[in-house]
């Protein structure tokens, strides 16, 4: 299964740059994307516990990345809120932090470590349905052994 993930990102060359490299190299399905904060946000809550990563940008057409990554705190634990920038200061990254990223991303010297944590968030996607499916096959016998020993009491 692919990362179903979201771009907030106003810049076209990188936004089809980015896309073509996640797709190609980590197993990311890209939903869609925004310009600007009232769009990222919207999206986002509407498409609640239905994607997996968020990459923002911190600086948007309008308004700012940090405001789309203070939405997503009440997200679901496999929900990851990443903030790539070129302005990836100790101060951004603090602030970021504060905020609720689960990374931060400089695009000028960090973009394989971002590819790295796609391919792992990937993995780690990959390991929960499979539990998640593991448990529901353990329900389902549980189910039927119950209904199966239900029968012999009658």
């Amino acid at each position: 299964m692919a990362l179903i993930t979201y771009l907030a990102e106003d810049n076209q060359t990188i936004l089809d740059n980015l896309i073509e490299t996640l797709e190609d190299i980590c197993d990311v399905k890209v939903a869609a994307h925004a310009v600007t904060q009232a769009e990222a946000s919207r999206w986002l809550d509407l498409q609640d516990g239905k994607w997996h990563l968020a990459i923002v940008d911190l600086f948007l057409k309008e308004g700012s990345g940090l405001g789309v990554l203070a939405g997503c705190r009440n997200r679901e634990s496999y929900q990851k809120v990443v903030v790539l920038t070129n302005y990836a200061t100790p101060e951004i990254r603090k602030r970021a932090a504060d905020l609720g990223a689960d990374a931060v991303f400089d695009k000028t010297t960090e973009l394989d470590a971002l590819y790295a944590y796609c391919i792992e968030q990937t993995a780690n996607i990959r390991k929960e349905e499979v539990q998640q499916a593991q448990r529901e096959a353990v329900a389902f016998d549980a189910a039927v052994t119950a209904q199966v020993a239900g029968k012999h009491w009658q």
